[in-house]
């Protein structure tokens, strides 16, 4: 089944220059890329991306973090997309998550993850629209 879903290369992974390896591993698996783009969150911005956690002790961290520099967010299509993008990113807390997976390989804390993948449609079709 054909889906689309939205990653965010964080700050962390931009500033590491990880865009490239990131970008290819999903380009090797087969994912196509519908729309790419360089941008810096605002806060009003990064308050309705990540409104999901409004009101969570973690809330003010993750609008700090993801406003402390550029970001690279893409639109990719593919086969059962939601699924196999997360499961190709890993663990959202990067010291659990896998080897061979983007937050695994790359990750360095839970904020400081590299990437954000959308965890669902209804999340894809929200998010997609703020930042596109």
């Amino acid at each position: 089944m054909i889906e689309q879903t939205l990653i965010v290369i964080k700050p962390d992974g931009v500033k590491r220059g990880l865009i490239g390896e990131i970008i290819t591993r999903f380009e090797k698996r087969g994912f196509k890329i519908k729309a790419l783009k360089m941008l810096n969150f605002s806060k009003e911005m990064a308050e309705e991306f990540y409104s999901p956690h409004k009101g969570k002790a973690f809330f003010n961290e993750l609008i700090a973090f993801i406003t402390s520099g550029p970001v690279v967010a893409m639109i990719l299509e593919g086969n059962y997309a939601l699924s196999v993008v997360r499961s190709m990113i890993g663990s959202t807390k990067s010291y659990e998550a896998l080897s061979g997976t983007i937050r695994g390989d790359y990750g360095l804390g839970i904020t400081d993850n590299v990437i954000h993948a959308s965890d669902s449609k209804e999340s894809f079709e929200r998010e997609a629209k703020i930042i596109f």
